[in-house]
C-alpha cells in the first residue's frame, strides 16, 4: 500500500491527484471542466441553479457520467467551493492586526462576488488547495504572535466565520428591502417605527437605543458601499480586540 492509497476518493479529486485511467485512453471528461462549468452555473443562476444534470447538460454529457468523476452533489458543492474561492492575496506583514483586517477584507471580497459561496453547506474543516492557501497566509500572519495554534486555528476560523455570515446577512436584508430603498433609509424607517412601538417601561434599555441617532441616516453624499464597510470593519475589529487580549495574555 502506498502513501497515496490511504487519501479517500474525494480528497485526490480535490487536490488533483493523478488517477490511472481504466479506459486505457485520456479521458473526454475530467473533474476541472465538470467544476468550471458548475461555477459558472453558480455565478450566473445562484448554487440553486446547480444540478448534475444541469451542469451534464452544458458540457454535452448525460448526467450519469458526472458520477465517473464526482462521487455526489455534496463533492461537486465542496470542489466548486475550493475552485470560486481562489488563490489569497499576498500579505506579508509584520503587524498582525492589518495583516488579518485586510485577510478579511479579500475573503469578503470574493464572497461579494460570488455570493452563492456562503450557501456552500460546512461539510468539514478547510481541505482543498485554495482554503489551505488562505488558511496558510492566516497562520503567516499570526506567525511572529505568541499564540499557541488553538489559538491561531480559533482566531481564523471566527474571521472566517464572521465574513460569511456578515456577507449572507448584508445580502439577505438587501433582498428584503422594497424597491429602490438602500440601505441607510431602511434603517432609518426600522429605527423610528421601532421607536414607536417599543414601550420604555417594558424594554428600557431597547427604547433608549431606538430613541438614539444610530438610525438616522447619514449625509446623503455617503455611498452605500461605505456604510456596509463600516458595519463590517465594526464587528471586525471587535474580533480583533479579542484576539489582542488574548495576545497580551499569552506573553511571557
Amino acid at each position: 500500500m502506498t502513501s497515496d492509497d490511504v487519501i479517500p476518493a474525494p480528497l485526490r479529486r480535490l487536490w488533483r491527484l493523478p488517477e490511472s485511467s481504466r479506459l486505457g485512453r485520456p479521458a473526454t471528461l475530467d473533474v476541472d471542466r465538470i467544476v468550471a462549468a458548475a461555477v459558472e452555473i453558480a455565478d450566473r443562476d445562484g448554487l440553486g441553479g446547480v444540478t448534475l444534470p444541469k451542469v451534464a447538460e452544458s458540457l454535452g454529457f448525460t448526467g450519469m457520467s458526472l458520477y465517473r468523476h464526482v462521487g455526489s452533489k455534496d463533492e461537486l458543492l465542496t470542489l466548486m467551493a475550493d475552485h470560486a474561492l481562489g488563490a489569497p492575496p499576498d500579505l506579508d506583514t509584520d503587524d498582525w492586526r492589518d495583516g488579518l483586517r485586510r485577510w478579511a477584507f479579500a475573503q469578503r471580497a470574493v464572497l461579494q462576488r460570488r455570493p452563492w459561496l456562503t450557501r456552500v453547506p460546512t461539510s468539514g474543516p478547510p481541505s482543498g488547495p485554495h482554503q489551505i492557501a488562505w488558511m496558510e497566509v492566516a497562520l503567516k500572519i499570526m506567525s511572529r504572535t505568541p499564540l499557541d495554534w488553538a489559538n491561531k486555528v480559533g482566531a481564523l476560523m471566527l474571521i472566517s466565520g464572521y465574513v460569511v455570515q456578515s456577507v449572507r446577512q448584508h445580502r439577505e436584508l438587501a433582498e428584503g428591502r422594497a424597491e429602490g430603498q438602500g440601505q441607510a433609509d431602511a434603517e432609518r424607517d426600522y429605527g423610528r417605527a421601532m421607536a414607536r412601538l417599543v414601550d420604555p417601561a417594558r424594554f428600557p434599555e431597547a427604547a433608549r437605543l431606538f430613541s438614539s441617532m444610530l438610525f438616522e441616516a447619514p449625509p446623503p453624499d455617503t455611498p452605500s458601499t461605505a456604510i456596509a464597510d463600516a458595519d463590517f470593519s465594526l464587528g471586525l475589529e471587535l474580533i480583533l480586540d479579542g484576539v489582542a487580549v488574548r495576545i497580551a495574555q499569552s506573553n511571557p
